[in-house]
């Protein structure tokens, strides 16, 4: 049981118990041999407590009462030394799994109300098999009277009856075997009583795991003491919008608690004056959300390596071939026109893994950020084998064809993408997208031929055309310059002259 303050766990807080099931002989033995010795007499009596607010033949939720009764009855006086008694026993007995601590807050009376749902107890092949709740009971009463509480609880099988579980056939007759329901009926007014008479958790006593986003007290309790930031975190409790704020980041980019605290706590989140600012957390978040996508990937590309490795190791039948029909035959690339013919080609294509195509390609190693390149196409995108091959044909083509275009990670990541936003997953398929890209392209290309004819001249699309300059036309032979023209063509020389020389200072 988490508490920041002891003001916040009195007596006069109250409290219910809920649970859903009874105690069994067996159950009842395994409290006092099993469970007592980890955590206490005390603990077990107080779990007894809890369990008799209930009649033994119901399930459900007690009656609220206040807290007071807990501490009368278990001899406790209600001070800051017993609260913190019934704090330590609540929390061992959650601790081995026996009890959930639900706080649930009352905004009218600025109130908690304490929820105690009781958990039974494992049964002894459960509890063996729990590794931790083995341990600890072998701290606390030793390794060999474990295995003499082990022998106590179970009944060995007969002698006779040992080694016979080869031969054993199971006989029993399935529920329809032997029942038919009428299911053509449906009976309303059965499953509305049903419905209304159930057993059923409210609302406001849900632990806080069941319930979408995060509450201000999971938030309140991890997050740090010291931060400069926890003051304005505590004035989230009653902003109802910037704590739906909160939740919408957390839902938008599936945040974790820690997460979210991690992001509270870093230095420009809040104003000076406590306001949270939506968009610096939503950019925080964001730059974490693609960093833990990136080192998924790496993990999903290594968990890949390492399940390939183990698929080629336990296969051992020759995987069929899967024949190509005519009109989804790709033409041969240039270097392989003497190696192998049109029909061996698409038979490689289609059923050849990607790294071995990418090794005849490749005369001599292939470059490791191609590999890289495919491999993350194949590990993280999950591209089929032969869309891989396709789209490796597709990219060699682009090289040897003569194209500027540049094969890079950035490049082959969009087509790839993109197959994948059009469903692209067989071999018929990826045919059909890269004809469709080659039309596209040529198309492109016919546009830019078209664009760049000798008419235009112009290189630019805003670029002005040049101005037409008027060519001095000859004058005809006898005709002569006068004294006053020529004085003036002087002038305007001696004008041009000078304007030349003031642009030039």
């Amino acid at each position: 049981m988490r508490m920041k303050s002891l003001l916040h766990f009195t007596e006069n807080h109250r409290y219910c118990v809920y649970r859903d099931f009874s105690l069994s002989a067996l159950d009842s033995r395994m409290l006092s041999m099993i469970y007592q010795p980890m955590v206490g007499a005390f603990a077990i009596s107080f779990y007894q407590l809890l369990f008799q607010h209930i009649p033994l033949e119901q399930v459900g939720y007690s009656r609220i009462e206040q807290q007071r009764r807990l501490f009368l009855t278990l001899g406790l006086e209600p001070s800051e030394k017993g609260r913190k008694y019934v704090i330590e026993q609540a929390s061992k007995l959650e601790a081995v799994g026996l009890l959930q601590t639900s706080r649930v807050y009352i905004p009218e009376n600025d109130d908690y109300i304490y929820e105690y749902e009781l958990q039974p107890p494992l049964s002894p092949a459960e509890f063996f098999k729990t590794q931790h709740l083995t341990l600890l009971l072998r701290d606390k009463i030793g390794k060999f009277a474990v295995l003499s509480l082990r022998e106590q609880l179970w009944s060995k099988e007969p002698e006779e009856w040992a080694g016979l579980s080869t031969n054993k056939e199971n006989i029993s007759h399935p529920f329809y075997d032997i029942f038919e329901l009428n299911t053509h009926v449906i009976d309303y007014e059965l499953e509305q009583a049903l419905a209304e008479v159930a057993t059923s958790r409210q609302p406001g006593l849900k632990l806080a795991d069941d319930e979408d986003g995060v509450n201000y007290a999971d938030i309140i309790l991890r997050f740090p003491r010291e931060s400069a930031n926890r003051a304005y975190v505590e004035k989230l409790r009653y902003n109802h919008e910037q704590m739906g704020i909160v939740n919408y980041v957390v839902r938008k980019y599936n945040l974790s608690l820690q997460d979210i605290c991690r992001l509270l706590d870093e230095d420009g989140i809040f104003t000076p004056d406590g306001d949270l600012m939506f968009d610096e957390l939503q950019h925080k978040a964001s730059l974490h959300f693609r960093q833990g996508k990136k080192r998924q990937e790496e993990r999903q590309v290594l968990a890949g390596k390492v399940e390939l490795m183990q698929q080629r190791e336990s296969e051992t039948a020759v995987p069929l071939e899967h024949a190509v029909q005519m009109e989804y035959y790709l033409e041969v690339p240039q270097q392989f026109q003497s190696k192998c013919d049109i029909h061996q080609y698409n038979m490689m294509l289609r059923n050849e893994p990607y790294t071995r195509m990418l090794q005849t390609f490749f005369p001599g190693s292939v470059p490791d950020n191609f590999l890289d390149i495919f491999e993350k196409i194949d590990l993280s995108y999950k591209l089929p084998g032969e869309v891989i091959n396709v789209l490796i044909h597709y990219l060699m083509s682009l090289l040897t064809s003569g194209s500027e275009q540049r094969i890079n990670r950035n490049f082959v990541e969009a087509i790839a993408s993109n197959m994948l936003l059009k469903q692209v997953n067989t071999y018929e398929k990826a045919v059909e997208y890269i004809r469709e890209q080659s039309k596209v392209k040529s198309r492109q290309a016919a546009g830019t031929y078209a664009s760049a004819s000798p008419r235009t001249r112009s290189y630019n699309k805003t670029a002005k055309s040049k101005p037409e300059i008027p060519i001095v036309q000859s004058t005809e032979q006898g005709e002569t310059v006068s004294e006053e023209e020529f004085a003036a063509l002087i002038r305007m020389a001696e004008q041009m002259q000078a304007s030349k020389k003031k642009d030039k200072q």
